[in-house]
């Protein structure tokens, strides 16, 4: 079964706020296997004024940290309800960066759960922008209690 997500029920089930939820919609998730969610990137991101000014680029740790949002609303779906405050990301391998992303560009989140042991998940996540992949990266995280 897929899932959508407005941004009321993303509220409902992440911690973060404004200016740090860097998740406005989920598209589609599939528990236990993916998640499709996007983010719109406005001039008016309070990062922009400082990075950089005359050349607003979004920085690539709020993009990485866009997907391990959409990874939590993930676990929220594939895990029981007694272990959704017991996950906890513990890294990220292979980050890529391939083309900056500026004021106007929709982001979309892929992130798939690639292995699952009994405490630890791996995840591979895509941040695309019209179809062209700007970043990547190997997620972890670990199921604590």
């Amino acid at each position: 079964m897929t899932r959508q997500y407005d941004i009321d029920a993303i509220c409902r089930i992440l911690p973060h706020r404004y200016p740090f939820l860097l998740v406005d919609r989920v598209l589609e998730v599939i528990p236990g296997e993916r998640i499709r969610a996007l983010k719109n990137v406005t001039i008016n991101e309070p990062f922009f004024s400082g990075h950089f000014p005359g050349n607003p680029v979004m920085p690539g740790v709020l993009i990485i940290e866009g997907m391990v949002q959409a990874g939590a609303l993930l676990f929220f779906e594939t895990l029981p309800v007694d272990k959704h405050d017991n996950v906890c990301f513990s890294g990220i391998d292979r980050a890529r960066f391939r083309k900056p992303v500026i004021p106007g560009d929709q982001l979309f989140y892929e992130v798939e759960i690639v292995r699952r042991r009994s405490r630890a998940i791996i995840m591979k996540a895509t941040t695309a922008v019209e179809g062209e992949c700007v970043a990547e990266a190997r997620l972890m995280a670990i199921i604590g209690g």
